[in-house]
């Protein structure tokens, strides 16, 4: 382990002129007007702050990010490049690599489950967002899962569709059915037993009166019944429902259910992003003794590592991130603190601590509750006036070296596909910076100002002027606010691992060996 080299007395050198990382989620940077949140807006704060200080752009997508080509970015592989300081390898793209390389149909854990369930002669259930958004989890992996039954003679295949309509256009949860219905038919193997949409299945933000919604749909068979899952979308379509709030529906055959999560069943997650399935693979397969309901003994396998805590089997454990900026922090006496609301808590502790849970030492967390509504652009601000309340006492009241916040309305808003609602999210935001930026410069501290991926900047199909609603692979800004900068240019062709690296060169503390981004005031 590469030990890092400690400043004499660090917090005499740095507490003086506080550092705040601004991370406007989901901001990203376009020259076209139309669909452009940003542009569109009236947003003087921010214009003021990009006439006036050093800007650049930064690469967040794609190989840039350790995603598979030409693949939109997103706020986990955002955070994660972002507080590792070097581009990781995603999860997506090493199981997409495996699935290549044939490495997918040796994988021990899966192979086992499979095993598994031929000597219990019981039904493996495939559960997870149906989707080649790529974002959450990857059509791909799927029908690998599908071929692997196929060539292990596993017959009694059960697949749990989560429907999308987020990280895809939104009303096409028809045509990945219909396309998954065909696949099932190609490989021979497989059934649709239920389907819901992601707000009941992913919901992430402890609303689990939701997660309890898609339990009874897949345990106890409770949802609207339907013979036929591309009817049951498209009928929700007319009354108004679009896939990612399609309420459970129950596949039935000859009056029966096509098939519920019963003992001794094999549950394999296929989602690759951790945060929006903990909270179902926690009440199906993590045992609670606060828990009144019995659930079924199941044998559960999660695609990636969901949580440590939960002691279920992984088929692709994750690849650790050493000397990420967190750890920097720590052995450097760096007392930081992280503000947030709920909805993006995971991205500004797990996946910027480089995918794991811990609270390193000298961290703060700062949690403000997103609003409790099915839709954001019912409150396209969001929680940012209270994020930045609790940003500007903390910059006021000199306790903290670092501030890292994450303002989650533009990304929350645009994902509604209401591009009037999400320039009203970027105003509000844009409200917000003007207040920080005052602060910031009445104490002489620096700020910087970027993002973690595109998507409010592109809300409008190019080609078809169609609403667009999924993440970009367009660049984002990086502003550094610093009264003391006149005349600073920043280097050009960055991406986001430059922007650990940027932090600690400002800090006077050296980079670690791992990181292998660039200061950007490095021309």
């Amino acid at each position: 382990m590469n030990k890092q080299p400690q400043i004499s007395n660090p917090k005499s050198q740095i507490r003086s002129r506080p550092l705040a990382l601004i991370i406007l989620d989901g901001w990203g940077y376009s020259p076209k007007r139309e669909g452009n949140a940003v542009a569109l807006a009236h947003t003087p704060n921010y214009d003021e702050i990009s006439r006036k200080y050093p800007k650049t752009l930064l690469a967040a997508s794609g190989l840039r990010v350790g995603l598979t080509p030409d693949t939109a970015g997103s706020s986990e592989v955002g955070h994660l490049n972002i507080g590792a300081g070097r581009i990781v390898q995603t999860d997506l793209a090493r199981i997409s690599n495996a699935i290549k390389t044939g490495e997918f149909f040796e994988n021990e854990v899966l192979k086992n489950a499979f095993a598994e369930a031929k000597t219990r002669r019981s039904s493996v259930h495939l559960v997870g967002l149906l989707s080649d958004g790529d974002v959450h989890s990857s059509s791909e992996t799927l029908f690998a899962l599908l071929r692997l039954a196929k060539y292990e003679e596993v017959k009694d295949i059960f697949v749990h569709p989560i429907l999308d309509g987020r990280d895809v256009p939104p009303r096409t949860a028809d045509v990945y059915v219909e396309a998954l219905e065909i696949k099932l038919s190609d490989i021979g193997v497989g059934k649709i037993a239920t389907l819901c949409g992601r707000y009941y299945a992913m919901d992430k933000d402890q609303n689990w009166e939701r997660t309890a919604r898609a339990y009874t749909m897949l345990v106890h068979s409770e949802g609207e019944r339907a013979p036929d899952p591309v009817s049951a979308i498209r009928s929700s379509f007319l009354r108004g429902i679009s896939d990612e709030f399609i309420q459970p529906v129950v596949l039935e055959e000859a009056g029966a259910p096509v098939a519920s999560i019963k003992n001794d069943d094999i549950v394999i997650f296929f989602n690759h992003r951790p945060a929006q399935v903990r909270q179902l693979v926690k009440s199906l397969a993590v045992s609670d003794p606060n828990e009144a309901a019995v659930k079924p003994k199941i044998h559960a396998v999660c695609l990636t590592e969901y949580d440590r805590a939960f002691d279920l089997p992984v088929a692709f454990r994750q690849e650790n991130q050493d000397n990420v900026l967190a750890k920097v922090f720590a052995e450097n006496g760096v007392l930081n603190c992280r503000i947030t609301e709920t909805e993006k808590y995971a991205h500004l502790t797990y996946f910027f601590n480089g995918g794991v849970e811990l609270e390193h030492p000298c961290e703060r967390r700062v949690l403000v509750a997103s609003p409790k509504i099915n839709g954001y652009e019912a409150q396209p601000e969001s929680a940012c006036f209270k994020v930045t309340d609790k940003l500007l006492r903390g910059l006021e009241a000199g306790e903290n070296d670092v501030f890292i916040a994450n303002f989650a309305a533009p990304d929350l808003v645009a994902h509604t596909g209401n591009l009037e609602k999400t320039i009203e999210a970027v105003q509000f935001v844009d409200t917000c910076l003007g207040g920080i930026v005052e602060k910031i410069r009445e104490l002489d501290g620096i700020a910087i100002i970027t993002s973690d991926h595109g998507n409010c900047e592109e809300m409008a199909d190019l080609l078809t002027g169609e609403p667009n609603s999924t993440p970009t692979a367009n660049p984002v800004p990086f502003h550094l606010v610093d009264k003391r900068a006149d005349g600073l240019k920043l280097r050009q062709g960055g991406a986001l691992e430059d922007i650990a690296p940027t932090i600690l060169g400002i800090l006077k503390i050296e980079k670690p060996i791992e990181m292998t981004g660039r200061d950007l005031r490095e021309v």
